[in-house]
Parts: C-alpha cells; structure tokens; sequence
C-alpha cells in the first residue's frame, strides 16, 4: 500500500477514535478509570497527593480540590475551564507520530489551575521564586542557563534531560539552542489561563526550527494544517522523563515540553 494511501487511513482512524473525545466531554470516569487515575497522581505527586476519596482530590496536608465538576463541555470549555479529570479525558501517546492529530486532539492541553498551584506554587504570589533554580542547559553546546522549579523533583528531571540532550550529535543544534525559555510568570498566549511555564514545569527549545499553530493560517485554527520539524530523538528524551510534548496536540507547538508525569501509564 503506497505510504500516502496507509498515512491517510491512520489518520482517519485517529479522528474515528479520538474526535467525540476531543469535541464534547464523555460522561464521567468509570470506578476502574478513578482508581487508575488515582494511582497515577500518587505515583506522579508523591509528596503532595494521597488519594481520591469520593469527588475529593485529597492532599497531604489534608486539603482537598474536586476532581470532577460534572460538567458536559465542549471543546473550548474542556480547555480553558479543565477540572482535574478533565485533565485525562484524551489519552496522552507515545512513539512514532504517524499522522497528524486529529481535529482538536490536545492530550494534556488541559490544565486544572488549582491543581498546579497547589502543587507548584502561583508565581503571582510573594516568595514564589524560592522555589526555583538555575540549570545549565546543554552545557557542552551553548552557555544558556535557564530556570525552573525545584519541586515535585523537576530540577533534577531536568538535568537529566539536558545531559542526555547534550551528549546528541550536533545536528541535533539547531533544535535545541538556543532555548526558548522555562520558567517565565505568563499567561498562555490568547487565554487568562496560566501559563505551565508559569510554574517553572515548562521549556520551550530553539525557535529556528519550531512550529505553533498560532503563527500560521493566521492564528486561526479553521484550516490548520500540522507542521513539525523536532526529530523523535528528541521527543523520546524528553518523554521517558515524564515531560509531554506540544508536537502531539492539534493546536500544535512543537518547540513546547512541560512536565506532566501523570499522563503517562504506569510500568511495573
């Protein structure tokens, strides 16, 4: 089968399987999903989650945020007003890209605020910036530094990134330096919502040869067709360190990585 023929069929097979998810909300998580879903924020936020009792996300110091606000929401909505289960409803994948996102598939987009505050901190606020540090990044190729948060262990996460990052052949400079950013106190571009860079989770790599979705068609998402240059040596780096890519979502910004542990499947 000619490779245009098998790269149109997966595609459609991605917006079979993904376009009612992506639209419009699906009813609420099952008890098995919940507890899988309860799991995976233990293991990703182990100083700070410790359950999920009923509709309570419930934390260490023995507060508690709604994990389900029962809403049915449309795509805009599930984005700019996410819960916390809202923050799962798209599966997040992971090998070869084999065809562009379907329609409004943004795995990991959505972003419950009160949930990243709790854990990170709101940079608005005095003495956020205690909680934060500076990173060489790929010290054997630029002498950038940059800033992120040492909470939840993402500084460490990151060195580890960088060192492996570093030690690429240097076809791979012109993807990675130099850096965009990390932490930076923003909202993201055409919302109010805070920005994952905001909380110091968040780098963006070298703009030379990054693509985002609002600097093409306009910054309309009408007609946007998916463009993506960052080799997937990079990407895999950054993924088996817990860190998800923008290169995955419709509304692609294939420059952008954020750490998001939770929304990888837990391996025995």
């Amino acid at each position: 089968m000619p490779s245009r023929i098998l790269l149109a069929l997966t595609s459609l097979l991605l917006t079979a399987r993904f376009l009612v998810v992506a639209t419009t909300a699906e009813a609420g998580p099952s008890a098995a999903d919940r507890t899988n879903i309860a799991a995976r924020l233990i293991a990703a936020y182990p100083g700070f989650v410790t359950a999920i009792d009923g509709n309570d996300v419930v934390f260490k110091d023995g507060t508690r945020l709604a994990f389900d606000d029962g809403k049915d929401k449309a795509f805009e909505e599930w984005q700019r007003e996410a819960d916390i289960e809202d923050m799962f409803r798209i599966s997040y994948p992971r090998g070869t890209l084999a065809a562009a996102p379907a329609r409004n598939f943004d795995p990991g987009r959505a972003r419950n605020g009160d949930f990243f505050a709790k854990i990170y901190g709101d940079c608005r606020k005095p003495g956020f910036t205690k909680s934060l540090t500076t990173i060489a990044w790929l010290p054997s190729k630029t002498p950038q530094k940059i800033e992120v948060t040492t909470i939840n262990g993402v500084a460490e996460k990151v060195k580890a990134v960088s060192a492996e990052l570093d030690a690429l052949p240097s076809r791979f400079d012109v993807f990675l330096v130099p850096s965009a950013g990390a932490y930076t106190c923003r909202t993201i571009a055409g919302t109010n919502q805070r920005s994952a860079h905001s909380y110091g989770i968040a780098i963006d790599l070298a703009l030379r040869r990054s693509h985002y979705w609002r600097w093409d068609n306009g910054g309309s998402d009408s007609a946007l067709a998916y463009r993506n240059d960052t080799p997937p040596e990079i990407v895999d780096i950054f993924e088996k360190h817990g860190f998800i890519w923008g290169g995955r979502w419709f509304h692609y910004d294939t420059m952008h990585f954020e750490y998001r542990p939770e929304l990888f499947e837990r391996t025995k």
